[in-house]
């Protein structure tokens, strides 16, 4: 009699656990990015930059502990260089990024040091209100840097000598 009192008691502990875990998760979370080509090679976005469209990226979480990965999952730019990559789950006190994985351009397939991550928070223990989450952007260089940009790059120059 006791064993089916313990059963009973744990079914009705346990059982409601389970039940919500099988359940999907009503408001998951969106990443939100874009990839870029450093077509001038300056380091940064410029009116001579274009937004790749195939990149492959990928959203990935560490524990912040030991920094081993716990959560990965990937994702593709489409036609304007933008990804939209939906992570379930709140991810609290992981270090969660997204992260820069290939371009399909061959003469812009390098990484650019600095710009082959962004820091994302996946938790609504934070005070934001929405479900969406914007990276900042991340880039590879073109192999050489296009002709017209020594007249991009000197505009800049002549926009910091002004301040």
């Amino acid at each position: 009699m006791a064993n089916k009192f313990c059963f009973f008691i744990f079914g009705l502990c346990f059982l409601p656990a389970l039940a919500m875990a099988a359940r999907p998760v009503k408001n998951p979370f969106i990443v939100h990015g874009k990839v870029f080509c450093d077509t001038c090679r300056a380091g940064f976005e410029t009116y001579a930059t274009t937004y790749i469209q195939g990149a492959k990226v990928r959203v990935e979480c560490r524990d912040s502990e030991n920094l081993q990965v716990v959560y990965s999952i990937d994702g593709v730019t489409d036609s304007t260089g933008t990804y939209q990559i939906q992570v379930a789950n709140d991810h609290g006190d992981q270090l969660c990024e997204s992260v820069l994985l290939s371009s399909p351009e061959r003469d812009c397939a390098t990484i650019q040091p600095g710009r082959e991550r962004a820091r994302v928070i996946l938790t609504n223990n934070n005070g934001i209100a929405s479900n969406y989450r914007y990276a900042n952007s991340m880039g590879f260089v073109k192999d050489e840097p296009l002709a017209e940009c020594a007249q991009v790059l000197k505009q800049y120059q002549e926009d910091e000598e002004q301040l």
